[in-house]
């Protein structure tokens, strides 16, 4: 992916320096962050239920935003993701006559205080919908490539699309739509309702892919495979079978492995939000 000398965005907030506390004012080691993501999915939780659950009542007291450190290439690297992702909405919002308004992207270690309730590292990336803001603790990208066999710096894009995706729902009143439909549903439903809203994440990323390829020519064929092989390897079915042994359908939150790479590859491919409706799809 050639990413060096495009713009970076200004939307980035970095809470990095003296957060870097966990649980109890312990650090969060790696297995932790695994176990957590076999156990609640990876990307596009609801934070209002899961970061409830994981503040335990700890204090949310903000890091103040530093500046990032012009010598840091991840910071680089996720600014220039997100500024990339900034542009494709923004023209497509337009050709729609509305004005995107981008979210920010906070940077953090161990945990951090959102309107959603305290973010943690264990829970991987997510998006707050009540402060529009994306959590990212780059810590998950080795997480990534060591533990869940998902290498690739546009394995990682791919996932600052995919929480970037939750924040156009958020802006389309899609989010609302769904939450409001959560009380009067079973928890099967209520699964069934997530993987459809994670799934139109996953079909954004590839629209995100097919806009930035349009204008930038910065990806190679080893890129879009390594975000396809990151799709498949946090689907539900494959976190299940490899921390159970055994498949729950009926649980499943983020959809299978092939489900998440046929979407991403639906968004890819059209370039359409038109083409990622799952929520009217018979079949996903």
């Amino acid at each position: 992916m050639r990413w060096k000398g495009n713009r970076k965005s200004d939307n980035i907030e970095d809470r990095r320096s003296g957060s870097n506390v966990g649980i109890g004012g312990r650090t969060i080691g790696i297995g932790v962050v695994v176990l957590a993501l076999l156990g609640w999915g990876v990307f596009g939780i609801d934070p209002m239920t899961t970061l409830g659950m994981l503040s335990d009542g700890a204090p949310q007291q903000q890091t103040p935003a530093q500046k990032t450190p012009a010598d840091d290439e991840g910071a680089a690297f996720v600014s220039t993701v997100l500024a990339s992702t900034e542009d494709v909405w923004a023209q497509t919002f337009q050709q729609a006559g509305v004005r995107y308004a981008p979210p920010k992207l906070v940077l953090y270690r161990g945990m951090t205080a959102t309107a959603c309730g305290t973010g943690q590292a264990a829970m991987g990336p997510f998006y707050c919908p009540a402060d529009q803001r994306v959590y990212l603790d780059m810590d998950f990208f080795d997480t990534m490539s060591r533990q869940l066999g998902a290498p690739g710096e546009f394995a990682r894009a791919y996932v600052i699309a995919h929480e970037v995706g939750h924040h156009v729902q958020n802006l389309e009143g899609t989010a609302d739509k769904v939450d409001a439909q959560r009380g009067r549903l079973s928890r099967q439903q209520q699964n069934a309702l997530s993987v459809r809203m994670e799934l139109q994440a996953d079909c954004y990323a590839g629209i995100w892919a097919n806009h930035s390829q349009q204008a930038k020519q910065w990806l190679d064929q080893g890129d879009i495979e390594s975000a396809l092989n990151a799709a498949s390897q946090i689907g539900d079915d494959t976190l299940q079978r490899e921390q159970t042994g055994t498949v729950r359908p009926d649980s499943f939150t983020h959809g299978t492995s092939a489900q998440r790479v046929h979407w991403f590859t639906q968004g890819y491919k059209t370039g359409s939000v038109q083409a990622c409706d799952t929520f009217s799809a018979r079949n996903i």
